[in-house]
């Protein structure tokens, strides 16, 4: 999810709502504690220089339990990160404290912050020799097509 769209979502939200990967809700009382562009540069195994640039949201969880962040006070803090944040519309990041500093995507679904697990990947597979892996599909759940002959709207073609 994007700045721009994690903006509209929370401008439609009457609540606040993270959602863990384990489906545990982010206890309501949270404090957003950073806001901030993280850029990492660096080169892949396979020798190519890149840029990433995300936007990141440390949530943290505070004995202050009669905390509760509007989602105006959210947008305000939004405003004010936006000489650091930029123009460009990168994609959300969540750290969350696991047993770890654990950083997330962001979805929604139903007005609710789903925090997706994050996965590390080769970004050079043709150079590392690492295998495509293919779809493994059976011919009979493919859709028959005639053969004989073929009909430009059939989009077999």
């Amino acid at each position: 999810m994007t700045l721009s769209e994690f903006v509209n979502q929370i401008k439609r939200s009457q609540a606040l709502v993270f959602i863990e990967p384990n489906g545990n809700i982010v206890p309501s009382h949270f404090h957003i504690t950073e806001v901030g562009l993280t850029t990492k540069h660096f080169i892949d195994c396979g020798g190519t220089e890149r840029k990433e640039h995300t936007i990141s949201f440390q949530l943290w969880i505070a004995d202050d339990i009669d905390h509760r962040l509007s989602s105006e006070k959210l947008i305000g803090i939004i405003d004010k990160a936006s000489s650091i944040l930029g123009n460009e519309d990168h994609e959300v990041e969540i750290e969350y404290q696991g047993d770890t500093i654990c950083r997330y995507g962001v979805q929604t679904m139903n007005n609710v912050f789903m925090m997706i697990p994050k996965q590390t990947d080769c970004l050079a597979k043709d150079s590392c020799g690492i295998p495509v892996v293919k779809k493994k599909v059976k011919l009979s759940e493919l859709q028959s097509t005639n053969q004989q002959s073929c009909n430009p709207a059939s989009g077999c073609c």
